[in-house]
């Protein structure tokens, strides 16, 4: 890590951004109705598709607001469950997120990454192919150049840990 490491929230973040974009790939995907007769099946693949990929976003956006200082009871509360039901479903995905926070050197064998390992070891570099699509997807607002690597260009950044 080094000094122009985000913090964990924003990297957080990063990755909800990241887990929206492909969301959005998937179900744009899903939009278009074959001419011939498709698959058996193909439909509900695409569909399963998307709706995995929305819990991962899920997942991220409250890994993120925990790490912004949201407490089980906030989640909880914005997502109809108790702040127990809302740890116990989450907790998990915070354990993960946190080793992948890791670096790469120092994984585990056994750790199955849920990002692209870029995306939290080269959050710079995420966050501008993210402004790309962003900007190549924008529908006549005005998100301004660097909609996503803007936050980590304006953000104070984590200085270096020991070691």
């Amino acid at each position: 890590m080094s000094e122009d490491t985000p913090t964990p929230a924003l990297r957080a973040r990063l990755a909800a951004s990241y887990e929206a974009y492909v969301l959005s790939d998937l179900a744009r995907a899903a939009v278009p109705i074959p001419v011939a007769a498709g698959t058996p099946g193909a439909l509900l693949t695409e569909a399963a598709g998307v709706l995995a990929a929305a819990h991962r976003l899920l997942d991220a956006a409250v890994v993120h607001e925990r790490l912004a200082g949201a407490g089980w009871d906030l989640v909880g509360a914005v997502l109809g469950i108790s702040p127990r039901a809302a740890r116990v479903r989450f907790a998990l995905a915070e354990a993960a997120f946190h080793e992948q926070l890791r670096p790469l050197g120092a994984l585990d064998t056994a750790r199955t990454a849920q990002l692209p390992p870029y995306v939290l070891q080269e959050p710079l570099e995420a966050a501008l192919d993210l402004d790309d699509w962003v900007l190549r997807h924008t529908d006549g607002d005005t998100p301004g150049t660097t909609p996503v690597s803007g936050a980590l260009l304006r953000t104070p950044r984590q200085p270096e840990g020991p070691g």
